[in-house]
């Protein structure tokens, strides 16, 4: 899914393998881009980038990106943009639904198969969704396999849907599980999917509660969620490591009675209110507040961050005044964040790491201002201000342990102020029925950035990082052609190009900055006839510059280019609806390492040819 949302104009990823991925807005990750799923703020220790979101793309029904500051409807967090997933819709009105897929990957030997059911009466909705994902360690243009890429992923929905003319509510919970092998080097050449040491076990329960209230002249919309997230990572162990080798590969029922090192219980309890107050004459306004309360708790030998309650209360009143072809939206904003935590003294060794109680609170005001209008007729034109901030998380404050993850020693700084980021936007676009022109551009101004930093030191045998700040600034932008000309209905011709440069205040370049990228894509889209629809084929060239410019502690990756084709359609089959589709990633099996690759330090290459296959039945 995070492969996806790559795709996107201005979206990345930072990638361990095939297995993680955690989305990249213009530059900006991790804490910074905030993740909405099933109407609720999803929760689940994202500070870090070894493991990823949690919500499997069975359940989604659609995905909507904001880029840039997105603090006045979100709060903390949304300092850099939010994806929000919608969750999987009801069958309409008095109708039945049921669906599979099933999906074949070459390069793992993986394999994903899902199922929904939907039923809807009147006023009453049902469905339940589900898939299973599994995965060998990945083959690179090498023909190496990155020994401990492997996976495997369980996930579960439902939902219940009750409508009537004065209130819509719905039920929602997912369930998933994953088990994640952390990957370290080229070592072991296996296809088994089994786990081995060390991995991750994660596990996030979400229950949300949906409802809106149609009143004479306005509405009420609340969201009240519930999240569970287990975090346990089992790493090798000395005394064992003779033992497992007697084992085959197939024969892992000796890690079943291992305890995991570290063993993380997040919940999270979060509100979200909204008044859409009745309309005055052309101007529609928004009142609401939103929040949550968090504790954190340790139960392994190891502790990387201590336990901790968190509790965050927001309010806001947005509003838009439309008139003609011109709209003005605008709002203000106030939040308040507070984090105490408890005392710890962990032995390790001769050493005792301690973490100091902390009990600090963090207040912000944000504000945002747009305005959208037609220049020349034909110019869509939008020009936006925004203002947003991040209070440090847990981690960045707190953490004084190895994080086998990262792989690191990890060093928090009770000292860190919280971030504050200014945005300016500006766009325009151009759209007739057989071309379209797109430019974006931003400049993003963050005052105390927080990042992380090797200090040279060791710790337990590993590199210590730390967190510090300083005053940073991001800036590029998206632009973007697509032509479909006419009388050759049936070709689309798209390009883009997306670029973001990161600097501190000292000139030096921020790290984790995606390379500039420029994506063309041919699709043809064939005549239907009775039994086939919505066919089409398409090839899709990725080239991807030479990232040179580098923080203190990364090396420069050198550019590739990747050719992605595909071909499929809709058979109709009576009242059986079959999609089929055939698609082969870097067909020329380029060998590669993208600068966002946390295995680029090891100096691994992302994954070689893959074909996917995938055939998806509706009735």
């Amino acid at each position: 899914m995070i492969e996806g949302l790559a795709t996107i104009p201005g979206v990345s990823q930072v990638s361990t393998g095939t297995s993680i991925g955690k989305p990249v807005i213009r530059g900006l990750s991790g804490n910074r881009v905030l993740v909405y799923s099933q109407g609720v703020r999803l929760e689940n220790q994202q500070f870090g980038d070894e493991h990823g979101l949690g919500v499997d793309a069975s359940s989604i029904e659609s995905l909507e990106v904001i880029k840039g500051p997105a603090s006045l409807l979100y709060g903390s967090d949304a300092l850099g943009g939010v994806l929000y997933f919608n969750p999987m819709k009801f069958a309409p009105i008095n109708s039945f639904n049921f669906a599979g897929s099933q999906t074949f990957y070459s390069n793992t030997e993986g394999s994903n198969t899902s199922f929904s059911v939907k039923k809807s009466y009147n006023k009453w909705k049902f469905l339940a969704n589900g898939s299973h994902n599994t995965h060998s360690d990945y083959l690179t243009a090498t023909d190496e396999r990155v020994t401990n890429s492997r996976f495997n992923e369980t996930s579960f929905n439902s939902a219940i849907g009750y409508n009537s003319e004065r209130i819509s509510s719905i039920v929602r919970f997912l369930y998933t599980r994953s088990i994640i092998g952390i990957p370290e080097e080229i070592g072991e050449q296996s296809t088994s999917k089994s786990k081995m040491l060390p991995y991750q076990d994660l596990t996030t329960k979400m229950l949300s509660l949906n409802n809106t209230f149609f009143l004479n002249n306005s509405k009420i919309s609340t969201v009240f969620g519930y999240t569970e997230n287990k975090r346990n990572e089992f790493e090798e162990h000395d005394e064992h490591s003779e033992e497992e080798e007697d084992h085959s590969e197939e024969d892992h029922h000796v890690y079943e009675n291992i305890e995991a090192a570290l063993q993380l219980k997040l919940d999270t309890y979060s509100y979200d209110l909204k008044w859409h107050l009745p309309k005055l004459r052309n101007i529609e306004t928004v009142i609401g507040a939103q929040g949550i309360h968090q504790k954190n708790k340790n139960f392994g030998e190891e502790i990387l961050i201590p336990d901790a309650t968190i509790n965050d209360l927001g309010v806001f009143v947005t509003a838009m005044y439309q008139l003609d072809i011109n709209s003005i939206q605008g709002g203000i904003r106030f939040d308040t964040r507070n984090i105490s935590t408890e005392l710890h003294e962990i032995q390790h060794d001769d050493e005792i790491h301690i973490f100091e109680a902390i009990d600090k609170s963090f207040d912000n005001i944000s504000a945002s201002l747009g305005y959208k209008t037609l220049l020349f007729d034909k110019i869509i034109s939008r020009f936006n201000i925004a203002s947003g901030f991040k209070a440090p998380n847990l981690a960045e404050l707190t953490s004084n342990g190895v994080h086998h993850g990262s792989n690191r020693f990890e060093l928090g700084n009770k000292a860190l102020k919280q971030e504050q980021n200014f945005q300016s936007d500006i766009s325009f676009e151009y759209k007739t029925d057989h071309f379209e022109l797109v430019a974006n551009g931003f400049y993003n101004y963050i005052n105390d950035y927080i990042f992380i930093a090797p200090t040279g030191e060791f710790e337990d045998g590993f590199d210590v990082y730390s967190y510090t700040q300083d005053n940073a600034k991001l800036y590029g932008g998206e632009f973007g052609m697509h032509l479909h000309p006419h009388p050759l209905d049936w070709l689309h011709l798209n390009s883009n190009f997306e670029m973001v440069i990161g600097k501190q205040n000292n000139g030096d370049y921020l790290p984790l900055i995606p390379a500039n990228k420029l994506t063309n894509t041919i699709r043809a889209e064939f005549n239907n006839t009775k039994m086939l629809k919505n066919s089409f084929a398409a090839v899709t060239l990725e080239n991807t510059f030479k990232q040179t410019n580098l923080s203190e502690f990364e090396t420069k990756s050198n550019g590739y280019n990747l050719v992605n084709v595909g071909v499929g359609g809709t058979i109709k089959l009576k009242s059986v609806d079959l999609d089929v589709n055939l698609n082969m990633n870097n067909v020329f099996n380029e060998s590669y390492i993208s600068h966002l690759s946390r295995l680029k330090a090891d100096g691994i290459n992302n994954i070689g040819r893959n074909f996917i296959t995938s055939v998806k039945f509706k009735f």
